[in-house]
């Protein structure tokens, strides 16, 4: 039996839950859990808030964790390797995404959370092909938000081949920005912080923005006419998005990370005459998870998070809907 915590109904309190997950598969591992961050994602499931929750709901898909067991078809992975899992728990191996290496875009994926257990318990298990090593020199303590947050903010750089001579700005500094702020400016960008919070002005510095603006002084908005090549949007809430287009070089990309569920509201004629692009992108691919791992490791790379036990998992949950977490929240089991 694995031992998790579960909500039973939407919203409602973690609390103890047990289940049985049956047979391990031929081609699955299952993971002795020491640390699973909690993400933005894990609380708008929590509250069935894009209808795909299934109840009793056991949260949790940024693993960090060793090797328990593993089926009789898992040749590349070792009993007691630490490894991390994210968004994606399976992938279909078989569509033409999945064969063209972007398991990501997976037209059949199994997520990790979606109709299954995570990573609030003891032990989860995976497709092995979903699961990745965890290099050594990366601290496992605060590894686990690089599965989820870390590849979102690192997978465009990847996928638009973001020259290292770019200007890049980041909104939103909060559990994704902060680590795009440190990607971007071991990328080699010119980065710029946009936030509404004069109290993360020097955080952000510290972190790797070169410039801070005020989102909230429409005056610094329009002194930014013209000057960026990309603007990564972490945030979940609806904004002028017009007004930064506007701040985007010809050519330039507003691209979405975080996810607003009202609609954009984007003029035509603006992005027509700057030929200008709105995108959006989710986690990465196993691949694309192992280079952002890699590169962190070059660069001394890590999340800033707050600790706390997993029998403590309502008093994060609450920290992480408070909004005053710096910067994400991970829950320890060991």
């Amino acid at each position: 039996m694995i031992k998790a915590y579960a909500a039973l109904e939407p919203g409602a309190q973690l609390q103890p839950f047990e289940y049985d997950p049956g047979p391990l598969g031929d081609h699955d591992v299952e993971i002795s859990i020491e640390y699973c961050g909690i993400c933005h994602s894990d609380l708008s499931m929590l509250h069935n808030a894009w209808g795909i929750t299934q109840y009793p709901f056991v949260p949790g898909h940024e693993v960090i964790g060793t090797i328990a067991a593993k089926g009789a078809h898992v040749p590349n992975l070792s009993l007691g390797q630490r490894v991390g899992l994210g968004w994606h728990s399976s992938y279909c191996m078989t569509c033409h995404s999945c064969m063209s290496g972007d398991h990501n875009l997976c037209i059949q994926p199994e997520a990790t959370i979606v109709g299954r257990h995570g990573g609030f318990a003891d032990t989860v298990r995976a497709n092995a092909a979903s699961v990745v090593v965890l290099p050594d020199s990366l601290n496992a303590q605060s590894a686990g938000p690089l599965f989820c947050g870390g590849i979102t903010v690192f997978n465009p750089l990847l996928q638009f081949n973001v020259p290292s001579t770019a200007k890049v700005a980041v909104i939103g500094i909060g559990g994704l920005g902060h680590i795009a702020l440190q990607f971007l400016r071991a990328w080699g960008c010119r980065v710029t912080a946009f936030t509404s919070s004069n109290d993360k002005k020097q955080e952000a510095l510290a972190m790797g923005a070169h410039n801070v603006l005020d989102t909230r002084n429409p005056g610094e908005l329009a002194a930014a006419t013209g000057q960026f090549d990309l603007i990564l949007t972490t945030v979940n809430v609806a904004l002028d998005w017009n007004a930064y287009i506007a701040t985007l070089r010809p050519k330039g990309r507003l691209h979405f990370l975080g996810v607003p569920l009202e609609p954009l509201g984007i003029n035509v004629f603006p992005l027509i005459s700057g030929q200008y692009s709105v995108s959006g992108s989710p986690v990465g691919s196993p691949a694309s998870i192992e280079t952002m791992l890699q590169f962190a490791a070059q660069h001394q790379i890590e999340p800033i998070v707050e600790i706390f036990h997993l029998d403590q998992v309502n008093d994060a949950l609450a920290r992480l809907t408070s909004g005053h977490a710096k910067y994400r929240v991970v829950l320890c089991n060991r």
